[in-house]
C-alpha cells in the first residue's frame, strides 16, 4: 500500500478546529484539498503528519501555531489617524481590509480597535497565535 512521501500529490478531507471547538476551515460538502506534500501549500505541521499514511486513513493531530501561521507579531499592528481612512470604509471591528503598502504589494489587515481618533489595523493572519487541530482522512495518493 502505498504511503504518502514529499513529491506525492494528496487529496484530503478536513475539518479544522481551534482550542474551543470552533470550526475555522472544513473540506465538508466540497471536493477534498489537493496539494503536494512537502511544497510549502498548506502550512508545516499538518504537511508534516501526512508522513507515512496510506489512502482511508484517518488522523487527528493538534498543530502549535509555530508550525501554522505562526505567533502574533506585535509589529504587524498599526495605528492608523482616523482622519487618513475615507468615510465609504467600513470601519467594524473585525473588518477585513486591503492596503497598500509603501512598495506597493497589496496586504490584507484587520479592523482590531477604533477609537474618536485612531484605527488599529493588524496584518497578522487571523489564525497567527493559534494552535490549531485537524481531523483529516486521506482520500488519494499520486506518487
Amino acid at each position: 500500500m502505498t504511503q504518502v512521501k514529499a513529491g506525492d500529490t494528496v487529496r484530503i478531507h478536513y475539518t479544522g478546529t481551534l482550542d474551543d471547538g470552533t470550526t475555522f476551515d472544513s473540506s465538508e460538502g466540497r471536493d477534498p484539498l489537493e496539494f503536494v506534500v512537502g511544497s510549502g501549500q498548506i502550512i508545516p505541521g499538518l504537511d508534516n503528519a501526512l508522513s507515512g499514511m496510506s489512502a482511508g486513513e484517518k488522523k487527528t493531530v493538534t498543530i502549535d501555531c509555530k508550525e501554522a501561521y505562526g505567533p502574533i507579531h506585535p509589529e504587524a499592528r498599526q495605528a492608523v489617524p482616523r482622519a487618513e481612512i475615507p468615510a465609504d470604509i467600513p470601519l467594524d471591528l473585525g473588518t477585513q481590509l486591503q492596503v497598500q503598502t509603501p512598495d506597493g504589494h497589496a496586504m490584507s489587515v484587520t479592523v482590531v480597535e477604533v477609537t474618536e481618533t485612531e484605527v488599529t489595523l493588524d496584518a497578522n493572519h487571523p489564525l497567527a497565535g493559534k494552535d490549531l487541530t485537524f481531523a483529516f482522512e486521506i482520500v488519494a495518493i499520486n506518487p
